[in-house]
């Protein structure tokens, strides 16, 4: 998802780094972090962090029952031997009998597309019903626009087909004869779309903000696109997080001037090229002024019931979500953890006001629209590379959240949630990508992809990026993982202890600390985590959404994959490759941890020749895989 955040850059550019300079060089002369020959630098660092120190892995973890694998830049699944995979669902497979095959040549129209499973499928959920049955629900991101439209996005029934191939896509899937298999016309089949009736919740509902000519009540939206990380609640629901919404919006008034707060989120005239403003004036900002601010929420979902409205809950703030981590706290208090993708931009936590209680339909719909939003502020880094950090209550009237500060209501608090986080010292972090919290113990992850700004331009609100905290590399290319255990062994806790469980990089090409921690090899190396998640073992696994050049800083790191770590011992092992110029992303098991669900990603973007997973000259298709242990073991172990 990078190139959307160039697209922001490009549209709203940021000046380079100017006051803040001394504050970067102060920081590097003190730690040396850049590899300029200070005193302490990387080399100190991974002697300081207990992670491994030979140069080649070290079969240590006795978590992992898999040899790491070479990295690839086949166009296929790459996995380790034993292990075998097979296709769940890829776009345009029809969920009803009604709808129509894959067109190889036209890919379908706005018909098809809505009775059919989405483009570029993300984050997902396996809710289980038996041992041999189930339902997915899966994020549908975005579409590739050069190939669901291969000649160009010029109709109404272009942009109703694009529309369409984004969203959720639900299903129901089956285990016959050891794979699970998508049922056609299950009674639990649903396609969510960017035009599907929405129910607005929380604080921010009814708010003027909110309204519009076609709801003036500010509680009823339409549509959810751009889904990308994902969550799920003990209650049994999805939750999908909206992400980089602000890029469908546009104007027909090339003049309209919409202000800073559209800036910040990155809505202005032009849009990425999907061209919804020319056929649905929602997305003409200069005809509907408040429809942004309807988007950047999290959704919840209820899978089991076919008929019910998705809710967006702002109660968890606007931005740029990836995914939503959710957790019970040790009096079991809701925690969801929440990550804002882009450069700069913040990393946010919900507590609710009431406790969860298992049943008790009415109380847990409650969970997710009454309660505090926070965001992280991150002390400053030890020689370890670790440090102290705490939650900011964002309340209106606390802590500078004032009408003089720019907000008039809680409402307005949530719905700008980066200008409020800008307003009490938030820090600026490396892109927050998917949280993982560990169930095995009380700690949580973020993984911080990349950030080319860093310590060069501030973010889109102006605040400073210095080299500080769990952001150690000025220009970072390649992404680190930062991890925090909150105090008390709580987390609703306002306060924690950080450290960085690994910074990636690639050792083969550099010995700075681009280079990465100890536990990054030429054997494992890997730039811009992305996807994390555990399993039930408490193994954390590590999918890639960076550059698969294979050249230059990235020599050697081929296609993006997934791997598995250890998180008592640090030891990271390559699990598998995906195809040509894909993302891995998204996951999720089967109860008995046998199968394992990957998301695969716009295989072929950007020019880069795919035919995955049909092969020969076929379209490249996203798709979800099912991978197997072929003796019928659980996967990693």
């Amino acid at each position: 998802m990078s190139d959307f955040n160039d697209f922001d850059d490009q549209n709203y550019p940021r000046e380079d780094k100017s006051q803040f300079n001394e504050l970067i060089d102060r920081a590097i002369s003190r730690r040396g972090f850049l590899g300029l020959g200070a005193a302490f630098g990387v080399t100190a660092f991974v002697a300081a962090s207990g992670f491994p120190q030979t140069a080649q892995a070290k079969a240590m973890s006795k978590m992992m029952g898999f040899d790491n694998i070479p990295m690839s830049t086949s166009d296929t699944i790459t996995l380790p031997e034993g292990y075998s995979w097979n296709v769940l669902a890829s776009w345009g497979d029809p969920l009803f009998s009604k709808g129509v095959p894959f067109d190889q040549k036209t890919r379908g129209t706005g018909a098809s597309q809505e009775l059919a499973f989405g483009d570029n499928n993300d984050g997902m959920s396996l809710f289980q019903t038996s041992e041999t049955h189930g339902v997915f629900v899966v994020n549908n991101e975005y579409v590739n626009r050069d190939i669901i439209s291969p000649t160009g996005i010029n109709t109404a029934d272009d942009v109703r087909k694009g529309k369409a191939g984004h969203g959720l896509s639900v299903f129901e899937a089956k285990l016959i004869d050891g794979k699970w298999t998508l049922q056609v016309d299950a009674k639990l089949n649903r396609r969510i779309t960017a035009d599907s009736p929405m129910e607005i919740t929380g604080p921010a509902a009814g708010n003027d903000l909110l309204k519009t000519a076609a709801d003036e009540t500010g509680t009823q939206s339409l549509g959810t696109w751009n889904n990308c990380g994902n969550g799920r609640t003990p209650w049994g629901t999805y939750l999908a997080c909206e992400e980089n919404f602000n890029g469908y919006f546009a104007s027909t008034d090339e003049a309209f001037d919409g202000g800073d707060h559209k800036k910040r989120y990155g809505v202005g005239n032009k849009d990425w090229g999907y061209n919804w403003f020319k056929y649905d004036e929602r997305f003409d900002i200069s005809k509907n002024p408040n429809e942004p601010n309807r988007a950047g929420y999290i959704v919840e979902l209820d899978p089991m019931d076919p008929t019910s409205t998705p809710k967006k809950r702002t109660a968890l703030g606007r931005f740029k979500h990836e995914n939503a981590e959710l957790v019970i706290a040790k009096d079991g208090h809701v925690v969801v953890y929440l990550g804002d993708d882009e450069r700069g931009e913040f990393l946010y936590r919900y507590v609710s006001n009431d406790k969860y209680v298992e049943g008790d339909k009415v109380n847990n719909d409650k969970l997710l629209n009454e309660g505090t939003l926070y965001v992280a502020k991150f002390g400053e880094a030890d020689d370890k590379l670790a440090g102290k950090g705490e939650w900011i209550e964002l309340t209106h009237g606390k802590n500078g959240l004032t009408k003089e500060a720019g907000f008039a209501s809680q409402a307005e608090v949530l719905i700008f949630a980066r200008m409020a986080g800008s307003v009490v010292g938030a820090t600026t972090m490396d892109r927050p990508e998917w949280v993982a919290a560990n169930p095995t113990k009380v700690e949580a992850y973020c993984a911080l992809t990349n950030n080319k700004n860093r310590a060069i331009k501030p973010n889109a609100g102006g605040d400073e990026t210095p080299v500080a905290g769990p952001n150690p590399r000025k220009g970072n290319l390649y992404g680190q993982i930062v991890r925090w255990t909150p105090a008390d062994e709580d987390h609703a806790a306002d306060t924690f202890d950080w450290d960085l469980f690994v910074l990636a990089g690639n050792p083969a090409v550099h010995q700075d600390i681009r280079k990465g921690s100890a536990n990054v090899t030429p054997d494992n190396m890997f730039n811009s985590p992305d996807g994390i998640i555990f399993d039930k073992a408490g193994r954390l696994w590590i999918q890639t959404d960076g550059n698969y050049s294979s050249k230059e800083n990235f020599a050697g790191q081929g296609n993006n994959q997934m791997l598995c770590a250890d998180p008592a011992t640090g030891e990271i092992r390559r699990f598998m490759v995906g195809p040509i110029a894909c993302e891995v992303t998204g996951a999720t098991w089967s109860e008995d941890g046998k199968t394992m669900f990957v998301g695969i990603q716009h295989p072929g973007e950007k020019a880069k020749p795919s035919h995955f997973p049909g092969g020969g000259d076929s379209v490249p298709r996203s798709s979800v895989i099912a991978i197997t242990k072929d003796d019928g073991g659980l996967i990693g172990a």
